[in-house]
């Protein structure tokens, strides 16, 4: 439990309302200051001081520094306690402060608390010799975490006792009380057992005066102040030159992690790490404060080129043209101005030509013959109510890209284009109709004699968003990322097999929004990952995070003739994979968009660790970021992002020193 000692008074009036002119507060905690085996903490943006059981004696004074002109001690005072338990009730008596003689064990005067009951001892001169004396006041529970002023208040002969400004209790103080050769010890009876655990703020008595009534009048009477010794103020002393603070300051505090939790009164000072953002945020009572700018430092990927595009990025298609360079087309989701492609000059990508685009989701480059081809994936109708995607020809004369082929799509979202025996294919992700998500995707054959892309064959998707084509041996396959079929993410994804002229089933696997599928080989394994973006479903309860959700990898077993789950891994919205080498080393980076609270989400490159799998190796700061694409020059090799949340995408340096 943690516990303040205070006595907010005011000194003058309650010494004028008395007569006694010369009447201070006697602050009993500031006299022990400094002391071995004192800490300072801070608990809810407040400092206290910890006492070490071990070193009891360590933390007295004699009673004389306080009672300078007389050794009685008043027989009229107050002792203020602003208290808070944190762990539970106490398990047995401790003592928040004594006065004892130097030769007796008896306690002349002293504040201890115990499980719901606090007491106050004094030595009584009634009887011959005197006695112990004990006033006890039942029924106090302060183990509720939250805050508690208790004010003993003594004014004649009776005993005051208010919980947070309540009811008081009466009983007779001995007048005449000596304190000669008598000593306070903080925290303790001048032995280790019953030592105080909690922290203490302040220990003042103010003679001759009922402190109920000031405290109970201030705004916040359960953290009123009085005389705070100095270390415990708001704003610590900076030490001089090279000098180290007298005491260690630590902070007692509750660090929350996962999603982001509640901040309210009861949350105030405390802690929640974003384990996805690397922050770390302090509830002030109401809203998070951000308490930690973090500078990324990695160790082997740095912060290249920020490219402002012209709007949010849905997807970047990086490719060289032979003879001409390098250059990055951006699916730029706002029509006008469209969208941009950018071309690699002095180490930089810069703007080289605009095309108009209507929520552009993604570019393909490809080639047949010599042939230079870049298709489009509009989502929106144009100006006149069309739906097409475009296939654009690069002009050798104009060098630039050219319209060559407008094809009707339905919310287009992908390109995928490959060869199969010669022939070249070019297959679309239709995403939607209306709000109808299980419509046909296309799958189009180059007819050499006419020169155009023409129908060769449907396949029912829901809601696809992505293409893969990929080849194992003499196989083709093409696998389909399904992301919704109008009442649920859970849904089966395909893989289709190229047999007899045409892709034919080949396998299901249940994915949860699937946004893309990417193929990649380590060695002579084969392995197919899917980034899945949330778990929806209408008919089942909805989950604590439709967001945070498993992204699968899956490897080829050649003798099941099937994908088998190979690993988990851990994503928040994932929308894309980029697999990509460094020397020996082989690497998956995942475009984490939105954790569920936020599009500030960090995506990760995993590292190959052979038996281990893939292990996170570096946490990359991105804003709601959709797309990955590593590409090298003869300079180094890079990493390029999107955002879809806001008009800037970056290249990263990776570092192979």
């Amino acid at each position: 439990s943690w516990l303040w000692l205070w006595l907010p008074v005011d000194p003058e009036e309650a010494a004028g309302s008395l007569g006694l002119p010369d009447l201070r507060p006697l602050d009993i905690l500031s006299e022990a200051v400094p002391a071995r085996g004192m800490r300072v903490f801070q608990v809810q943006g407040v400092r206290g001081f910890q006492l070490s059981s071990s070193r009891p004696r360590a933390l007295a004074f004699p009673a004389s520094r306080l009672f300078i002109h007389c050794d009685r001690f008043p027989e009229e005072f107050s002792i203020i306690v602003p208290r808070r338990a944190l762990r539970g009730p106490a398990k047995r008596n401790e003592y928040i402060f004594t006065l004892m003689l130097e030769e007796s064990p008896g306690v002349l005067v002293g504040l201890r608390y115990a499980p719901d009951k606090l007491h106050f001892l004094f030595w009584s001169q009634e009887r011959a010799g005197g006695c112990q004396s004990r006033v006890t006041f039942p029924n106090v529970s302060l183990s509720d975490n939250q805050w508690h002023t208790l004010v003993l208040a003594v004014s004649g002969q009776s005993f005051s006792l208010t919980v947070d400004c309540s009811v008081p209790k009466d009983t007779p103080f001995p007048a005449s009380l000596s304190v000669r050769r008598a000593s306070f010890y903080l925290g303790n009876r001048r032995r280790r057992k019953g030592a105080f655990t909690g922290l203490l703020r302040q220990l003042v008595l103010l003679p001759g005066a009922d402190a109920t009534p000031r405290i109970c009048h201030a705004v916040n009477f359960k953290v009123a102040t009085l005389s705070v010794p100095s270390v415990l103020q708001d704003v610590p002393a900076k030490p001089v030159s090279n000098e180290v603070l007298k005491y260690p300051y630590e902070t007692d505090m509750k660090v929350t992690l996962g999603a982001r939790p509640r901040c309210s009164k009861q949350e105030k000072a405390q802690f929640w790490f974003n384990a996805s953002r690397r922050g770390l945020y302090l509830c002030n009572g109401s809203t998070w404060l951000s308490m930690l700018e973090v500078q990324h430092r990695l160790d082997y990927v740095e912060e290249y080129q920020n490219l402002v595009t012209n709007s949010e990025t849905m997807g970047i298609e990086v490719f060289s043209i032979p003879k001409v360079g390098l250059f990055a087309a951006m699916a730029n989701r706002i029509t006008p101005p469209g969208s941009a492609i950018y071309r690699w000059t002095d180490g930089k990508f810069v703007h080289y030509q605009n095309i108009p685009t209507y929520q552009a989701q993604s570019w393909k480059y490809f080639t047949i013959g010599k042939k230079i081809f870049l298709a489009v994936a509009n989502f929106e109708q144009n100006e006149r109510g069309q739906e097409f995607s475009v296939i654009y020809k690069w002009s050798r004369r104009k060098a630039k890209f050219v319209t060559y082929q407008r094809i009707t799509t339905h919310s287009a979202r992908d390109w995928e284009a490959f060869v199969i025996e010669g022939e070249a294919f070019l297959a679309v992700v239709n995403h939607r109709e209306g709000n109808n998500h299980n419509i046909d995707s296309v799958i189009y054959r180059w007819n050499p004699r006419t020169g155009l892309f023409e129908t060769n064959q449907t396949i029912p998707t829901s809601g696809a968003y992505d293409w893969e084509f990929f080849t194992i041996g003499p196989y083709s396959f093409l696998a389909v990322a399904n992301t919704f079929n109008g009442t649920s993410t859970k849904i089966y994804s395909h893989i289709y097999i190229w047999l007899s002229g045409s892709f034919q089933l080949f396998q299901s696997i249940l994915t949860f929004g699937a946004a893309d599928w990417e193929v990649f080989h380590i060695g002579d394994r084969v392995f197919l990952a899917v980034a899945n973006s949330h778990s929806y479903d209408s008919g089942m309860p909805a989950p604590s995070n439709f967001y945070a959700i498993n992204s699968s990898i899956y490897e080829l077993n050649i003798t099941a003739q099937m994908f088998v789950k190979f690993q988990d891994l851990l994503t928040y919205s994932a929308l894309d994979w980029e697999f990509f080498s460094v020397g020996d080393d082989s690497f998956l980076v995942v475009a984490n968009s939105f954790d569920g609270f936020t599009f500030s989400v960090n995506s990760i490159i995993y590292r190959w660790q052979g038996y281990e799998g893939f292990v996170a190796a570096h946490h990359l700061p991105t804003v709601g970021c959709r797309d990955w694409e590593a590409f090298h020059t003869p300079e180094g090799s890079y990493l390029f992002y999107s955002s879809a949340k806001e008009p800037l995408s970056k290249v990263l340096k990776l570092k192979t020193t």
